[in-house]
């Protein structure tokens, strides 16, 4: 059943979640969130109609219920809609599970090889109009002890160039350039050589003005990563950009599933996988492709832009990952995903402290869900 909610003061304005009920009695929760409201009532509709798929089966058969799903998307494109219904199902089902079992997930895949998570952090950049804003925003972040912080320098985000949000273009004009490299060079003074500054381009460029881009944003404020460079329908163009930059290259946000990231790891076109656990296929294909990325001695980094179950599932699978470099967090302050959660989650000192109650260890609010349920949404 999905749970469409509005979530003021977060990237998209609402979370949509997923409640998986057995006749034990048992809710399992997973989320699917997506960056628009359109596609999250698509998705919504799609995930009613595999509730009829389902019904009825075994929830402790994890792998067959995520083949049948994923399989009757084949003729309809397996990728996209297909694989988000899938992960969003496939994380209510690991919560099931150690619901059922009293464990947390991250037994049920191997257990821990490490106890908290290093984080990477946005600021408010909204907070960016002034180079007094910057300086106040940034230092927030850090007196919170978190130690990397990812900002997207370019001008279109205040409205400067609608149609490269659309992949019209994929340029950007020599004086968004100029305020994209002045406001990354104050940034990297604020916050000092210690700090990882990551920049995230959001696929929106061609290829030689993303080329021009990492170049200049390197030599201006010397940045840790350059982040999905171009659209990800061609990794031609990715290719062709990561032959002619130095920086560490991050992709894989809009990789779906373990058969897009295996080309991309297998050409060497990114220092950095980061799959959404909520979009890329769910707890059991975010394990297969971390295993697949340390065969390749590629570090994850889990893409989390949306509610508080896509931070803890992926958390839950990064515990017990080998090759692990940071979660992402949308802010250092947690108190929007808090509210919809019964105990607040705990980034203290810059760092992930993953719940260690079963499943995914967290319990939502369900009260707090049924007040911010958009009708015809939630239970």
């Amino acid at each position: 059943m999905p749970w469409l909610v509005r979530a003021p003061g977060t990237f998209w304005g609402e979370y949509l979640f997923v409640e998986v009920r057995t006749d034990e009695g048992l809710s399992g929760w997973g989320e699917v969130t997506t960056t628009t409201h359109a596609a999250d009532r698509v998705v919504a509709d799609a995930l009613r109609r595999v509730s009829a798929l389902i019904a009825g089966d075994d929830a402790t058969r994890i792998e067959d219920t995520w083949h049948k799903i994923f399989r009757a998307f084949t003729y309809a494109g397996s990728r996209g809609v297909g694989t988000l219904v899938t992960s969003a199902v496939d994380i209510a089902l690991w919560d099931l599970q150690g619901k059922r079992l009293g464990v947390p997930v991250a037994d049920l895949l191997g257990g821990r090889v490490r106890d908290d998570l290093a984080i990477y952090t946005h600021p408010d950049q909204s907070r960016f109009a002034t180079r007094e804003g910057v300086e106040e925003e940034l230092g927030r972040i850090l007196a919170s002890g978190h130690d990397a912080i990812k900002i997207d320098p370019f001008p279109h985000l205040h409205g400067a160039s609608p149609a490269n949000d659309r992949y019209l273009d994929g340029g950007l004009s020599r004086e968004a350039e100029r305020q994209a490299v002045e406001l990354t060079a104050h940034v990297r003074e604020v916050v000092g050589p210690q700090v990882e500054l990551l920049i995230d381009a959001h696929g929106r460029f061609d290829v030689p003005t993303a080329i021009r881009l990492c170049r200049a944003l390197d030599s201006a404020a010397s940045i840790d990563w350059f982040e999905e460079p171009v659209p990800p329908e061609s990794i031609d163009a990715l290719r062709q950009v990561k032959r002619q930059v130095t920086v560490p290259i991050a992709v894989g946000e809009r990789l779906h599933t373990r058969w897009d990231f295996a080309e991309v790891l297998r050409e060497g076109l990114t220092e950095f996988a980061m799959p959404d656990v909520t979009w890329t296929g769910g707890i059991s294909e975010l394990k297969k492709i971390s295993t697949l990325a340390e065969l390749h001695h590629v570090p994850m980094t889990p893409h989390d832009a949306s509610g508080p179950i896509n931070l803890v599932a992926g958390a839950q699978v990064m515990l017990t990952v080998p090759n692990f470099y940071r979660i992402e967090t949308g802010s250092f302050d947690l108190a929007p995903y808090n509210a919809f959660l019964t105990e607040p989650l705990d980034n203290t000192g810059g760092r992930f402290h993953v719940p260690s109650g079963p499943g995914l260890g967290i319990e939502l609010d369900v009260d707090h869900l049924r007040s911010a349920a958009l009708e015809g949404f939630g239970g």
